[in-house]
């Protein structure tokens, strides 16, 4: 069974009779690992109830477009940038409608808008209507927008009809989901990621560090599972759980890391240093707690090794990728540091902003690399980890990211 750790699957149940089968999709999910979250459409509302997908899913459910109770009022952006998929099932006829011209007139297509994150839609309708020229065209259409079907089943219909048109069991849906992540796009390679922070000693109980909290170097190391690669994670001190079929190793010092990270890379193809590393540590580190003593301490710090760019310098070095996390000219800082440390990618981000900084759940960011340069709209980070992830496997390929 494929799996859906860590990912947000935002749930869109519209209105046909197979909006019951919804609840057990909601377990479904939640099975292979994923929170969920659930949208309904008004018709959705006259099949089942919003209260028994709220007790399932473990979330409120969200109805109306213009929600007072969320951030700002605007909580279809809110929805939009949590989601790593939307999936919407049942979809109906008219709903396959409404997406395929871009309308955007209740909370569920305004969120299929405004999302980046995939769209995955499981078909439910009578079988003339699944048949019929505009809905065949609709479905094309959406198609070659990179919607991802699933369904429907042929057989017995609720009005009577056999043939085509009924939704895909709940399994099924679930599975095609889960699968959806595992694009091979990295099979056969060897990463290694740095996440976290490092912590540098003073004392016993003391020690300078940063407050990254490793979840965008944790997210990236997922991405990198379900692209294939066989993946290696070099972490700093957090209180996240590794991804499965991660091979996780813990570090506490910048020392450490740059140690762990030169014995493991003759071995890998690319690095990716995602770590927030401590630039100095202390000259000395004093073998017993140091006492209160006057007002003013000096301290004496020593510069760390870079480990990126001494990974970068080394012979036969894998294919490269940093990240510039700055609080201010992110892009020149970023572009500075890609070409002063030899680096084939660099990942630019505002950490001045809290709500993508260290510790947030989100991410906005601008990937830079030697001919080019994409920005990633503010959402999860398991979906900004997709998407570099996808750029990385493009670049390191000797393709042309665009």
């Amino acid at each position: 069974m494929a799996h859906l750790f860590n990912r947000n699957v935002l749930l869109g149940v519209s209105g046909g009779i197979a909006a019951y089968k919804s609840a057990e999709l909601v377990r479904q999910l939640q099975e292979r690992g994923a929170s969920v979250r659930v949208i309904m459409t008004r018709g959705a509302r006259e099949f089942i109830t919003p209260l028994t997908l709220q007790a399932l899913s473990g979330n409120p459910v969200h109805t109306e477009l213009l929600d007072t109770g969320a951030e700002q009022g605007m909580g279809h952006i809110e929805l939009a940038r949590w989601a790593d998929l939307l999936l919407i099932a049942p979809a109906t006829a008219d709903l396959i409608a409404r997406l395929s011209a871009g309308r955007a007139d209740d909370l569920l297509t305004t969120a299929a808008l405004a999302t980046p994150a995939p769209l995955m839609l499981a078909p439910a309708m009578n079988q003339q209507m699944w048949k019929d020229p505009a809905t065949i065209a609709n479905i094309s259409q959406l198609s070659e927008r990179g919607v991802h079907l699933v369904g429907p089943a042929a057989g017995q219909q609720a009005c009577g009809d056999v043939g085509p048109g009924r939704m895909e069991a709940p399994p099924v849906i679930a599975e095609a989901a889960a699968r959806l992540f595992e694009n091979g796009l990295l099979a056969g390679t060897r990463i290694i990621i740095t996440a976290g922070p490092t912590r540098e000693a003073l004392d016993p109980v003391r020690y300078l560090s940063n407050h990254s909290s490793g979840k965008m170097g944790y997210a990236l190391a997922q991405a990198a599972v379900d692209a294939g690669a066989t993946t290696t994670l070099v972490s700093g001190p957090v209180s996240l759980t590794p991804p499965e079929h991660v091979r996780c190793l813990r570090v506490e010092s910048a020392g450490e890391m740059l140690e762990k990270c030169l014995e493991l890379v003759p071995e890998c193809d690319i690095f990716i240093a995602c770590a927030a590393v401590a630039d100095y540590r202390p000259a000395a580190i004093e073998q017993q707690k140091i006492k209160k003593g006057p007002e003013q301490v000096t301290l004496h710090l020593v510069r760390n090794s870079d480990i990126v760019a001494v990974v970068a310098a080394g012979d036969n070095s894998p294919f490269t990728v940093g990240f510039a996390a700055e609080t201010n000219d992110v892009l020149n800082y970023a572009r500075d540091k890609m070409q002063r440390k030899g680096l084939d990618m660099i990942v630019a981000n505002d950490v001045s902003d809290p709500s993508i900084g260290f510790n947030s759940d989100h991410n906005e960011a601008t990937v830079l690399w030697r001919d080019g340069e994409q920005v990633l709209a503010r959402s999860s980070k398991s979906t900004i980890a997709r998407q570099i992830v996808e750029l990385i496997a493009v670049a390191n390929k000797g393709g042309m990211c665009v």
